[in-house]
């Protein structure tokens, strides 16, 4: 990790595109959210998020005064936010202190692989409400990657072999819409001990599309699994029908998001034009390639990639680390 610079500049929020986004339209999302289903706002934890965010890097919600000793230079530093929502600067910080700690203390030096899961619609609008389940889904990830990985070493006659992996939660999209997905930081290989005791690391060869779609096939039962032990179906069941009593204004702004529709003025329920999209998704009876040469499958609107390994110390898998662990 490069050293902190020793220089310091104020951050302008204003500068950012969000900032001015919300500052702008804030008060009038607030009013046509009030309008949904009879009347029924938002909770409050989401008026207290924006506003907080709104006072975040200005003076008047509040500063620290910090003076030298020495030069008796003082400098007035405002406060942050410190949200766990959708505040850059906040999450930003959080994001480089705990790539810094995984780069730095957790991971050894070997090549590590990130994989991403995504899910149809309706279950990333249970897991929104159940941190629980998004738990249990983190383990059905993580024991499919690893299954394969001992299968292979299994073949090459390594006996005991173990891998690792760091897996994030990721509770939004491109768009910012809630769109929640899983990042896997994956060891390229496993450990298995050696004939003298000492414990060395096998890489793995890059996984085929053929590879990716075999995991798939183990990782969509055992997520319907764990949603039948919940009590609950692909549909999310009485789970949904409870967010919607409890919070009926987020249940509806988070349902329209999921989709990808809009929720509020012009045309409820109808899709966004987006610049470049591709025509609708197909649904797959059985886990396949999206191509031959892109580990990458599909099925029944789940979605695994493997994407390109990175060494696991070093400026660009701190970037990977880091863009993984956003927002967590």
């Amino acid at each position: 990790m490069a050293l902190p610079s020793g220089a310091y500049a104020a951050r302008d929020p204003a500068a950012s595109v969000l900032y001015r986004v919300v500052r702008d339209h804030y008060e009038t999302f607030w009013v046509e959210a009030a309008r949904l289903r009879d009347g029924e706002g938002l909770p409050r934890f989401v008026q207290e998020e924006f506003e907080a965010f709104l006072r975040c890097g200005w003076h008047a919600g509040g500063f620290a005064r910090f003076r030298c000793t020495r030069c008796r230079k003082e400098r007035l530093v405002a406060f942050s936010c410190k949200g766990r929502g959708f505040c850059p600067s906040c999450g930003g910080r959080r994001m480089t202190e705990r790539a810094a700690h995984l780069v730095d203390h957790v991971w050894p030096e070997v090549p590590v692989r990130q994989s991403v899961l995504s899910l149809p619609p309706r279950v990333r609008y249970t897991l929104a409400w159940r941190h629980d389940l998004c738990t249990a889904m983190v383990g059905v990830l993580f024991r499919a990657v690893d299954r394969h990985l001992r299968a292979w070493a299994q073949a090459r006659g390594l006996g005991q072999a173990r891998s690792g992996a760091v897996i994030m939660v990721q509770r939004f999209g491109g768009a910012l819409n809630l769109n929640v997905h899983f990042h896997a930081l994956v060891l390229d290989g496993v450990f298995a001990r050696a004939g003298d005791g000492q414990l060395r690391f096998h890489r793995a060869p890059a996984p085929t599309a053929s590879d990716v779609a075999d995991v798939l096939a183990t990782i969509v039962p055992g997520v319907r699994v764990r949603l039948g032990r919940a009590g609950l179906d692909d549909d999310g069941g009485e789970d949904a029908d409870r967010a919607t009593a409890a919070a009926p204004g987020l249940a509806g702004l988070a349902a329209a998001s999921v989709q990808g529709v809009l929720a509020l003025a012009g045309a409820p329920g109808r899709r966004p034009q987006r610049m470049g999209e591709a025509g609708g998704a197909t649904t797959n009876r059985e886990p396949a390639a999206v191509s031959p040469d892109t580990p990458q499958a599909r099925w029944e609107g789940f979605d695994l990639h493997a994407g390109s390994p990175s060494r696991a110390t070093g400026r660009g898998s701190s970037r990977c680390v880091g863009m993984c662990s956003a927002r967590q």
